[in-house]
């Protein structure tokens, strides 16, 4: 999707845990370990786009955790399930992004991706060991992969 503002764009991006392990995808531009999303459509909420996204991206059906979604009587009002963390990073010297965090579960590890504009270097199942010996997996990703996996994961 092309940039809405020159300063400043609203992105989902989802920490996919299987089982005990996380996916991290290569991103092609910039070269690094990162988790699967991008940006918010204006047609969309950042729950739809975290989940488009991973499913453009990887091929992946998730299941967004909503253990911290409010419970609450019903209304006009549809609640969202809430990002686990939000952040503002920049992306060059002029813009930045706001990104929605969210831990997802996947009944598959099988990924497949499915858009060829979407195609990605390399992507990868890391388990909590991997992770934490992998210098090149910038400090903000391994600690919400960390994270997630400390969440979601299921015993072997």
């Amino acid at each position: 999707m092309p940039h809405i503002h020159k300063d400043i764009d609203f992105t989902s991006e989802v920490f996919i845990v299987y089982k005990n392990k996380v996916l991290l995808r290569k991103h092609d531009k910039f070269k690094e370990w990162l988790s699967v999303g991008g940006h918010i459509e204006l047609t969309e909420d950042p729950n739809e786009a975290a989940i488009r996204e991973v499913r453009e991206e990887v091929g992946l059906e998730i299941t967004l955790d909503d253990s911290q979604k409010p419970q609450r009587g019903e209304d006009n009002t549809t609640d969202l399930i809430p990002p686990y963390f939000l952040n503002r990073h920049k992306i060059d010297n002029i813009h930045s992004h706001v990104t929605f965090v969210y831990f997802a579960v996947s009944n598959t590890d099988q990924i497949s991706e499915t858009i060829e504009r979407e195609k990605s270097e390399d992507c990868r199942w890391f388990t909590r060991e991997e992770l934490v010996a992998n210098n090149e997996i910038k400090a903000s990703v391994k600690f919400y992969a960390l994270k997630a996996l400390k969440k979601l994961s299921k015993p072997l």
